[in-house]
């Protein structure tokens, strides 16, 4: 075990570890994305789920060799930290944090949304400012608590949301007519790309899941294992999802956007139906949130941990729980900020480019790893470097289509970190 981080305990298996992707992954978005889908593709929808699936699969692949190869928690920052060094490092960390927290805070103010259309107390004022907090702080007890309990957690919830998915999976393909899935043309391939450019959004999540590198039992053989589950269980759990809420509401599920797969549960089974997939969503945000508080302040912690962020309290482990407490806390409270001061949609944007450069960073640290490292060392993708050539291609091509004003503001940022890094270098020679 990495003699810097001898406070934590590697208690998470595999079945831990996909529970905790999958928990991630599959998050609100799946509630409302197959109305999105098809209002670009129609019948032929599938396909979309299916291309993106593949190229998600393909980085996550790259995520599987580079963490069985970098084994301490941090995920993607601390791989792309070990392959390229301090200044590559602080900057994946930083976007990694960012995006997360921008992230929760957009899914912690949907989740109160959806309380709020039943209950219209918790709409604004205190009430809402008092379900924030309770829900942020509630989490960070829980993960301050012990691994075990997050983990726990993660696991309940990620059962629970599942179970409505699977009950409408199940039950609706009784309704299902063939006609509705029948399509005479292939789209476009710019079609194709513009309606998986949306999906691949949906397929994030792995990145998170795997911070706990540093607490996962044999993480040579478990993360690789972890990864292709997950990723298994999501393109057929997304695909069966689309084939039926198409097959049940047929031209009409664009017409649906706030909540198709609630539409499609009304009239596969009712009313009961309807609100048991509200209820399904609203458990989908929590699960989201109560794994994102678990497996984030791991990066603030690493970042610390390293020296990257010269704040050494925030990679202190607790003596009695063995977690990094202080870095939960801080996390959570930046977060609960952020999700009670407004919206962030165009913000949301810049946080989803800084993942897909994220993306980038661990599809070429594989390629500088597998250099560095002996060719035993930990799991390997077959094909030589196909698979992360062809990830680095497909997460250009992405980048490509951000617009030119979230480019140089996503420039900026860079910019700014950078500036930052090179004052701390020259604070930390001072201090020597």
């Amino acid at each position: 075990m990495n003699q810097k981080e001898e406070g934590l305990k590697r208690r998470v298996g595999v079945l831990g570890l996909s529970a905790n992707i999958i928990n991630i992954i599959i998050g609100s978005g799946i509630f409302v994305l197959p109305a999105i889908v098809a209002s670009y593709m129609g019948a032929s929808s599938i396909l979309a789920y299916l291309f993106c699936g593949l190229l998600m699969a393909m980085i996550m692949l790259c995520f599987a060799e580079a963490g069985s190869k970098v084994t301490t928690t941090g995920g993607p920052y601390t791989y792309i930290e070990t392959a390229f060094g301090d200044y590559a490092g602080f900057i994946a960390g930083f976007f990694a944090i960012g995006s997360n927290l921008f992230a929760d805070a957009a899914v912690s103010n949907a989740l109160v949304n959806v309380i709020a259309s039943a209950y219209p107390i918790f709409a604004e004022g205190w009430p809402r400012f008092i379900f924030l907090f309770i829900l942020f702080y509630g989490l960070v007890y829980i993960n301050v608590i012990g691994l075990k309990q997050g983990i726990g957690l993660v696991k309940f919830n990620t059962l629970i949301k599942l179970i409505p998915l699977l009950l409408l999976i199940l039950i609706g393909f009784k309704d299902v007519s063939l006609s509705n899935l029948y399509f005479d043309n292939m789209p476009s391939i710019k079609t194709l790309g513009q309606t998986s450019l949306i999906l691949f959004f949906a397929f994030q999540g792995c990145e998170t899941g795997i911070i706990v590198g540093g607490e996962v039992i044999n993480p040579k053989r478990t993360i690789p294992r972890a990864i292709l589950i997950s990723i298994t269980v999501v393109v057929v759990v997304y695909v069966l999802i689309q084939s039926v809420s198409q097959g049940v509401l047929g031209s009409n599920l664009p017409n649906f956007k706030a909540a198709p797969l609630a539409e499609t549960a009304k009239v596969v089974m009712g009313s009961f139906g309807y609100t048991l997939l509200i209820i399904g969503a609203v458990i989908s945000m929590f699960g989201y949130m109560s794994g994102t508080i678990l497996n984030s302040p791991r990066i603030v912690y690493a970042l610390s941990r390293d020296g990257v962020i010269p704040i050494k309290p925030l990679s202190k482990i607790h003596k009695t729980f063995a977690t990094p407490y202080l870095a939960i806390i801080i996390y959570a409270t930046i977060g609960f900020t952020l999700a009670i001061s407004g919206s962030f949609e165009q913000l949301a944007i810049i946080a989803s480019s800084a993942m897909l450069m994220l993306y980038l960073g661990v599809a070429l640290s594989v390629i500088k790893l597998r250099r560095s490292h002996k060719e035993n060392d930990g799991f390997k993708i077959p094909g030589g470097f196909v698979v992360p050539i062809l990830s680095i291609g497909i997460i250009i091509y992405f980048l490509s289509n951000l617009s030119a004003k979230e480019a140089i503001v996503t420039g900026i940022i860079i910019a700014i970190l950078s500036l930052i890094f090179l004052f701390l270098r020259v604070l930390k020679k001072k201090k020597v």
